[in-house]
């Protein structure tokens, strides 16, 4: 019961990140991203597809230096590429730990294998891509994570 609310939720956002998607030449929408599962500071933009739906996906996220996301994981594989300046950190496993991590810079991904928990975090400013399959969902390790609160 707790994944279909959670799923609702993404769904509700992310539907609406599809209609703000811009035609080429006009700026993105940028909105908040913690409908979708992501902890406050973090903005995000609909640039290919729509999340709450099955097919592929790309989103961007810009998430604010001092940046966490706890351990979680998706249903399908994610690939996080980080487009500009600034390290994005990242680990596995069920719980955070700084000292045992890979860091991406521009150019750079990574593939997050569905149901992995995983986690990342930032020192600075960073922006990524994240493509995958939809329906876009996130799971926590420890459901108190959830930014959307108990489902």
């Amino acid at each position: 019961m707790k994944r279909v609310h959670v799923l609702v939720a993404a769904t509700a956002l992310l539907a609406g990140s599809a209609a703000g998607i811009q035609a080429k030449g006009k700026a993105m929408k940028w909105m908040d991203a913690t409908g979708a599962g992501l902890p406050a500071g973090a903005k995000m933009a609909v640039t290919k597809g729509n999340p709450s739906k099955a097919g592929d996906f790309t989103v961007l996220i810009k998430m604010p230096a001092n940046y966490v996301v706890p351990p979680h994981h998706h249903p399908t594989d994610e690939t996080v590429r980080v487009m500009g300046d600034g390290t994005l950190s990242y680990g596995m496993g069920d719980k955070l730990d700084k000292s045992n991590v890979g860091s991406l810079t521009k150019g750079y991904h990574v593939t997050m294998a569905a149901g992995m928990n995983h986690y990342a975090f930032t020192s600075d400013p960073v922006e990524v891509q994240v493509t995958g399959m939809g329906p876009f969902e996130i799971t926590y390790v420890d459901p108190k994570d959830d930014p959307r609160g108990a489902k």
